[in-house]
């Protein structure tokens, strides 16, 4: 991959490949034929997926950064359920040549890190033009935003309260207002719309090309539910699939007003973090529930960075995640750096404190 050679010639080490939600199908971390990793604070939930190992080893302290994939919130449910950064670039800012797709239309490699600055450097490295992918495009967006932020936030927001995500939350709209955000609650009814073109219209037929090959030679190749989600690929037609891709392009159009009355929105990374029996009783339900806040992003062309907010009365890792247009991942970051010192919370699962420091590099923004 474009990205792992750049990373190399820049000096990084490889340290090994981790697991993942096969094909990079599911938003939980164990529909995986080698093992479902555990959320590194609490054995019986889930890691999130689909970059499950990913996120465990950052976690942890095993690496200093690692790679994950993002097409529906890969990148940034396991941050959310770690503890720590995942930094998910504008579509088309980082090149996925020699990635195994899963939509080659919408694919994103995110950066999964302890700090902002570590991941914001990496970012660095491997973001440009890419020749290699046809669906690449760099473009710099502002270094900062200028003026106090304006934060959009859900005006109902969903969150499990039985685990304490509720309170969670209300901490971190608190602590975004202290650190000089304007919150305005907006209606996100377009947005769950579009999250509903992901999976439950031709979309998933983009799923179903990469591996078609496979599933109508060796079917039992494939994790039972994952078959389950790609195999209904083949029930669309083009003619559906142009319907579909109107409608997307309508619900475009409509949303990009958002930008014109806020500059990011903060939802929670996901609404619930389930355990492994809860996923096993209901493998597409429980999965399904976890893209709430992060279906919708990729379809629209938009950055996301996901972040540490808390931990809740029991224990468990809050994470908030902070949604911009195009372009604008220098300016998310340089407010996830804000965030992160204001949160001052202990790094992933390690224990170790957090201490601010400049970021070796940082992503090219527009001259201003």
């Amino acid at each position: 991959a474009t990205v792992v050679r750049k990373l190399l010639d820049a000096g990084a080490v490889l340290l090994g490949k981790t697991n993942l939600d096969q094909f990079a199908t599911g938003l939980v971390g164990t529909r995986s034929p080698h093992g479902a990793p555990a959320c590194t604070f609490a054995n019986e939930r889930v890691s999130g997926g689909s970059s499950s190992g990913s996120a465990v080893v950052v976690s942890r302290g095993d690496a200093a950064f690692a790679l994950g994939t993002d097409t529906a919130g890969s990148g940034r449910v396991p941050a959310g359920f770690n503890n720590i950064v995942g930094l998910k670039p504008t579509p088309g800012r980082v090149s996925t040549a020699g990635v195994l797709p899963a939509c080659r239309s919408l694919d994103c490699v995110s950066v999964f890190a302890l700090t902002v600055e570590d991941a914001a450097t990496v970012l660095a490295v491997i973001e440009g033009d890419d020749a290699a992918d046809d669906y690449s495009r760099f473009v710099a967006g502002p270094a900062d935003w200028s003026r106090p932020l304006r934060l959009g936030i859900p005006r109902e927001v969903m969150v499990d309260a039985s685990i304490g995500y509720d309170a969670a939350w209300r901490e971190a709209c608190r602590r975004a207002a202290e650190l000089g955000a304007t919150l305005a609650a907006l209606d996100f009814n377009a947005l769950h719309d579009v999250t509903r073109l992901l999976y439950d219209g031709p979309r998933v037929s983009e799923r179903y090309a990469v591996v078609q090959s496979l599933i109508e030679s060796q079917p039992g190749a494939l994790d039972s539910t994952v078959a389950q989600v790609i195999g209904r690929g083949r029930g669309f037609s083009a003619v559906d699939a142009f319907r579909a891709q109107y409608a997307l392009r309508r619900a475009q159009q409509a949303t990009a007003a958002i930008w014109h009355d806020v500059d990011a929105l903060m939802v929670p990374t996901a609404p619930r973090h389930p355990r492994f029996d809860e996923v096993a009783a209901d493998p597409i339900g429980a999965n399904a529930v976890l893209g709430t806040y992060t279906n919708f992003v990729n379809l629209l062309g938009w950055s996301a960075l996901a972040m540490p907010s808390g931990l809740t009365a029991r224990g468990l890792p809050f994470g908030v995640t902070f949604i911009a247009p195009a372009a604008a991942d220098a300016a998310l970051a340089r407010w996830g750096q804000r965030w992160q010192r204001a949160c001052a919370l202990p790094l992933g699962a390690t224990q170790r404190a957090y201490e601010a420091g400049a970021a070796a590099l940082w992503p090219r923004s527009e001259p201003t």
